[in-house]
């Protein structure tokens, strides 16, 4: 997957980990810039997103957050209340700062 670094790749483990955790369900809505994640529909409406796209995503993202010296200049943002408690762990883990649950605006 990864062309650089085969340590990147996804194992086994790691895409049975993303299923439990049911990242490849998407929404019965799909918009146009999701269609090239999505690989097919069930029966009930519902979108399946391509797992190996995901984890480039994951890994694309992890890799320019560590290049980041200070991570008081990342900042984790989760409007939706199912990303929200991610959010929170995610940056009491790493020390980044975070926005959980609806804001004011632009």
């Amino acid at each position: 997957m990864s062309k650089g670094c085969p340590a990147l790749d996804a194992t086994e483990d790691d895409i049975r980990k993303l299923l439990a955790c049911k990242v490849h369900l998407g929404t019965k809505n799909l918009v146009k810039s999701m269609e090239r994640y999505v690989t097919a529909r069930r029966p009930d409406g519902i979108h399946v997103i391509d797992l190996h796209c995901t984890w480039q995503k994951l890994m694309l993202a992890a890799r320019v957050i560590v290049a980041v010296e200070n991570p008081q200049d990342v900042c984790v943002i989760s409007a939706r209340p199912y990303g929200q408690r991610a959010v929170l762990k995610f940056s009491q883990y790493t020390g980044t700062q975070y926005v959980a649950g609806r804001t004011a605006g632009r």
